[in-house]
């Protein structure tokens, strides 16, 4: 990809798999009706957007979740499991297309995460591949829940390129969701919708002329 120096890596359903349909089946077995309004790939309640920003702490949004279900008697483990079922995992050689990418580009994260999510996915990494962080993979990873910011805000894209020195001109965005493309390109960053699965992200990029 010509003037290609930068690359700003989405996380879920890019390097890492993740499902709404089955986060979806979990929300609606603690109770919660008109799932698609509360929980979905392209919008969701408000409670998300502020877990996401850090705006409420997990135990808020465990009792945002009671509310919704209607049911105050549920536990924070019950909770979190089904919250978490949106995560799937991710495959070495995506790691080891990180470290090829980092060698040819500068290379960051940017995730709209959560404090819950993190903690499993920590512990995922620790357990399945010994690794304590993604450190190694990228210059720097960017999680929204830190950051006090998400995706498609123009402001998170702001903060990493003046961050890091990054001219929009000479980076490239890639992500899972089409909202998020768009608050990317408002700032004049290069952008590739991820339309395969983490599995084939080597053969995405090489077909999109990044490898």
């Amino acid at each position: 990809m010509q003037n290609i120096k930068n690359i700003i890596f989405d996380y879920g359903n890019v390097i890492f798999d993740i499902d709404f349909r089955i986060a979806q089946a979990s929300f609606k077995k603690l109770g919660i009706t008109d799932i698609e309004n509360f929980f979905a790939h392209k919008g969701h309640n408000q409670i998300f957007d502020d877990f996401e920003t850090g705006a409420i702490s997990p135990a808020e949004f465990r009792e945002g979740i009671r509310k919704a279900a209607e049911k105050p008697d549920l536990t924070d483990a019950q909770i979190d499991e089904a919250w978490n079922s949106l995560l799937i995992g991710t495959h070495q050689q995506n790691h080891n297309l990180l470290l090829a990418v980092k060698e040819k580009y500068r290379t960051f994260l940017l995730s709209n995460n959560n404090e819950i999510h993190y903690e499993w996915i920590i512990n995922y990494l620790k357990t399945t591949f010994e690794l304590n962080n993604y450190d190694d993979y990228f210059e720097k990873a960017y999680f929204s829940q830190q950051m006090k910011l998400r995706k498609p805000n123009i402001n998170i894209f702001e903060q990493v390129l003046k961050e890091n020195n990054l001219n929009p001109a000479e980076t490239l965005f890639i992500d899972d969701s089409p909202q998020h493309i768009e608050g990317a390109k408002k700032v004049g960053l290069n952008t590739l919708l991820m339309t395969e699965k983490p599995a084939q992200l080597e053969s995405f990029l090489k077909a999109n002329g990044v490898l």
